[in-house]
């Protein structure tokens, strides 16, 4: 496959400790692409004649093949065509394709990969937190999702387990435990979906790309990765972090952290990079993960424009108490009618908050019993109750958001299920949803999720509607507080720009 480079690369170039970064800090000149149109008559023919000389010219909207042809439709409805008129890789991003043992098999992307609508998270995998599954306890959740319930996807980072002490458990060490296992169990590698992450930020370069891709391969054990994604955008994104970052903040922007020797890797040299790592059969499609309706489209044009594989998916934090991807530009950038991308959604039960187990007695932080929030330290009940974790996640247990659980468990209670099963069949129905990723402390949790993901009847129109009345009450609880101290200064709780 031949790619166009949009222009030559500038001289900057950046190196970093401990990882090796280069950034070539390329300049983008804007191109366009032709697209025919059939008309009905002479004005129209030649108002199209004229609209295809303009774009011939550069005269499309911006340069960049915005405005496309003609769309051929699925029997579905959904387009088969990109909006730059080239067919498809596969088809509609979220068809269903199959159905195993019950579970839904969905395409991810305009790709040929297909994910099953239920995935295993891996980031606590042999960790050192206090309820981590070890390794025997993961390989029993790999055999009972994969071997026997109809699951293919693992997602997995370079990066996990968090947490790690660099001793008795290192970064990679989850990727090792999925490797070990297919290794043991003879598992065939087509069976197993596979995603994992290169660490984010300036380390993304095309260098570090190739080197960190053939680190998580030799963990892993095998010659591919299905899905390699960046755990956090190239780039300066005020929504990559865990508080409650939403604004973007110009002066962030302008660090010298972000700027220095030619600013962040390119969109170019992203998708070059990727399609790199295609081309030589090493991963089969790449994605985002904590982007923003920004850089899933900067990526997803910039790879049509040079004729490079666009991204198959955008992972991001999303449940029924955080939808700000549906509603801020993400899901109707993914659309099948638009860039045509996966989601991959995690967190879908806010870090425990949506199992209900912290709504009698509070998270140890937000108690303000000292003698049982001492307790609740030293017998954690999940996350929310340790020192890390807790001061990291607060955001799931603002007042709003608080405020919202009680009323989604009432909701639950009414309809004769769990607050668990309500948020997850409910994350399952959404329309920009592909699969969702879910960690498990024991089996009994495992197999809880995966009797939830098998029952076919969706949530009625009626039931729908009453989460969506309670969400019209806060859209954003996650991103709300009432706690902001005067002399915080534009901080949130974790040191976070805020709002």
């Amino acid at each position: 496959m031949s790619h166009k480079r949009i222009s030559e690369p500038s001289d900057g170039a950046f190196s970093c400790n401990g990882k090796s970064c280069q950034s070539h800090g390329l300049q983008m000149t804007l191109s366009s692409t032709s697209s025919s149109h059939s008309g009905g008559g002479g004005g129209a023919d030649l108002s199209n004649k004229r609209r295809r000389v303009l774009q011939a010219a550069g005269g499309g909207i911006f340069g960049l093949p915005f405005l496309g042809g003609p769309q051929e439709a699925s029997a579905s409805g959904l387009p088969l065509r990109s909006s730059t008129g080239g067919t498809r890789k596969g088809g509609p991003t979220n068809e269903i394709v199959r159905v195993v043992n019950g579970i839904k098999h969905r395409r991810l992307g305009s790709s040929d990969i297909v994910v099953s609508e239920l995935g295993l998270g891996t980031q606590r995998w042999a960790s050192t937190d206090f309820n981590a599954p070890d390794k025997d306890l993961c390989y029993a959740f790999m055999d009972e999702a994969i071997l026997k319930r109809g699951i293919n996807l693992i997602d997995t980072a370079e990066q996990y387990p968090i947490p790690s002490d660099g001793r008795t458990v290192m970064e990679g060490d989850s990727e090792r435990v999925i490797g070990d296992w297919m290794k043991d169990r003879k598992v065939r590698r087509e069976d197993v979906v596979i995603s994992t992450k290169i660490t984010g930020g300036r380390n993304v370069t095309p260098r570090n790309i190739e080197k960190d891709l053939e680190g998580s391969l030799n963990r892993l054990g095998t010659d591919y990765v299905d899905v390699y994604l960046l755990h956090w955008p190239q780039r300066y994104s005020p929504q990559s972090n865990w508080g409650q970052s939403l604004k973007y903040n110009i002066e962030n922007d302008a660090s010298p952290y972000w700027r220095m020797n030619g600013g962040p890797t390119s969109f170019e040299d992203l998708c070059l990079a990727m399609q790199k790592m295609i081309d030589k059969g090493k991963i089969r499609g790449w994605g985002l993960c904590n982007d923003n309706a920004y850089g899933l489209t900067a990526s997803s044009r910039t790879a049509k424009a040079l004729g490079t594989t666009p991204p198959a998916c955008l992972q991001g934090d999303f449940s029924i108490l955080d939808r700000k991807s549906e509603e801020n530009g993400v899901a109707e950038a993914a659309s099948p009618y638009n860039e045509n991308v996966g989601f991959m959604s995690y967190n879908a039960l806010a870090g425990g908050m949506l199992t209900g187990k912290y709504m009698d007695v509070p998270a140890a932080f937000d108690d303000t019993k000292r003698d049982r929030a001492m307790g609740s330290l030293q017998n954690p009940r999940g996350r929310m109750d340790t020192r890390g974790w807790g001061a990291t996640l607060y955001r799931y247990r603002t007042e709003a958001a608080q405020e919202a659980i009680a009323d989604y468990a009432k909701l639950a209670k009414a309809n004769k299920m769990s607050l668990t099963e309500l948020s997850l069949r409910w994350n399952r129905q959404r329309d920009m949803v592909t699969t969702t990723l879910l960690g498990h402390t024991n089996m009994d949790q495992l197999k809880d999720t995966l009797d939830i993901f098998s029952k076919k009847e969706p949530l009625s129109d009626d039931l729908m509607w009453e989460i969506d009345r309670i969400h019209m009450r806060n859209r954003l609880p996650l991103f709300s507080s009432n706690r902001v101290g005067k002399d915080w200064d534009g901080e949130g709780e974790i040191g976070e720009p805020i709002p």
